[in-house]
């Protein structure tokens, strides 16, 4: 098979791969900073607000996905999504203590309200983006590569999540997220860019050729993959779904909680310093690996990712020290990087052809729905006892500590024995 990606194809998985992801930043990673410090939400809050956009992800992702394959078109849900998904981003500069305290009349009120309008806003923008990147342009991507370039090109697109992460925190870095208006040119900033790239999407991005499946209704379509005859017929999908499930089930028990653990729990004040180079490192790993997937497959590529996610936690947990600190997390990062882009290139490689669309509703379960739901509050549940800081206006915030790394350690053993039990039942099927 053609092992090439076409010019036009690499700048489209670039660049909206990359733009996505830094929105998903914002919202993974700064959402949770941003009602810590503005409006100071406790682990329980950060929680609702991950598992509710987790709900509102997979549901879109199921309907949207579906609905893109009985148009038969992707580029225009991914183009117009993109360019609603930067408006909604530009929402959020709005919601500022200043003008919800003129609403409510006290801060404390002002604080209670901030907090469940992001959780709300947070929901209806992760319609739009999911609508954009996590149904049609993932979609998008499996229709075109096929086995001898997705690996190559999901070592790319798994490299982008903590890219986004480099150039948000790089970019970002100056910037005193103690004050609101910090908060409000972010959020115009990120806005605008992926607006911008919605509308650069008119230009670029070159839609596959699909036939649109008018004889099937879009309720059909939504529930394909959950068919039982569906399921049989793709056995190695559905296991590697089932292993996907528990391995970010992982991810998520300590990244909601990542950020704030270097800043408040090591009190790390240049903790971008440990997190760039590690991210950088861990990127190229991502890359190389992706080509070696290519060549070995899944069975001899995915427990090496499980075992680097597991050293690196290893290390976040017992060590509070700069170097084991910036060692455990570059392990970490590689670990999930490199897993992410095996899980993605296998579940693409089993993905039936021309119904890329109505698959990705459960890709993001096993990726966001369920991660995303259970792992928060396996976190907050080893953070109920935590200690906590008084701030300057009298209210109390708790502090993250390393039992978030034991925990997801936990969970990355049982995902590495579902992995080694598909795995036994696959060659036994063969044999």
């Amino acid at each position: 098979m053609n092992s090439k990606l076409s010019g036009r194809v690499l700048a489209s998985l670039i660049i909206f791969s990359l733009i996505g992801q830094i929105a998903w930043v914002v919202e993974n990673m700064y959402f949770n900073v941003f009602i810590y410090k503005m409006f100071r939400a406790n682990a329980a809050a950060i929680s609702t607000m991950v598992s509710a956009s987790a709900v509102a992800a997979t549901l879109t992702t199921i309907l949207m996905g579906a609905l893109s394959d009985k148009v038969g078109k992707r580029k225009l849900f991914i183009t117009g999504g993109y360019i609603v998904w930067g408006i909604s981003i530009l929402a959020f500069a709005l919601i500022r203590m200043d003008i919800l305290t003129g609403i409510t009349g006290s801060a404390l009120e002002a604080m209670s309200l901030g907090v469940s309008l992001v959780i709300i806003m947070d929901c209806v923008m992760t319609f739009f983006g999911s609508t954009a990147n996590d149904a049609c342009f993932n979609a998008w991507l499996t229709d075109s590569t096929n086995e001898g370039s997705r690996g190559k090109a999901e070592g790319i697109n798994s490299m982008m999540p903590l890219l986004a992460v480099l150039v948000v925190f790089g970019g970002f870095m100056g910037f005193d997220l103690d004050k609101a208006e910090s908060w409000t040119l972010i959020y115009l900033i990120i806005g605008g860019v992926v607006l911008f790239s919605g509308l650069l999407g008119i230009f670029l991005l070159e839609d596959p050729k699909l036939t649109p499946q008018k004889n099937d209704s879009l309720l059909g379509t939504v529930i394909y993959g959950f068919r039982p005859n569906v399921i049989r017929e793709n056995r190695a999908l559905y296991h590697t779904l089932l292993s996907f499930v528990l391995f970010s089930i992982s991810i998520q028990v300590f990244m909601p909680y990542l950020i704030l653990y270097y800043t408040v729990g090591l009190r790390l004040d240049n903790y971008v310093l440990i997190l760039a180079p590690a991210i950088i490192l861990a990127s190229v790993v991502t890359f190389v690996y992706g080509r070696i997937y290519d060549r070995f497959g899944y069975s001899r590529t995915v427990i090496p990712t499980i075992l680097l996610l597991m050293a690196g936690y290893t290390l976040l947990y017992f060590f509070r020290q700069i170097p084991p600190v910036f060692i455990g997390t570059f392990l970490m990062l590689s670990g999930y990087l490199s897993g992410m882009a095996v899980f993605g290139a296998m579940i693409r490689d089993n993905t039936p052809a021309g119904k890329a669309g109505r698959f990705q509703g459960l890709r993001i379960f096993s990726q966001v729905l369920i991660p995303g739901v259970i792992g928060p509050w396996i976190g907050a549940f080893v953070l109920r006892n935590a200690d906590t800081i008084l701030n300057d206006d009298g209210t109390r915030s708790f502090i993250p500590n390393q039992s978030i790394f034991l925990a997801a350690f936990v969970a990355a053993v049982v995902a590495l024995a579902a992995v080694l039990l598909f795995r036994r039942r696959q060659a036994a099927e063969k044999s």
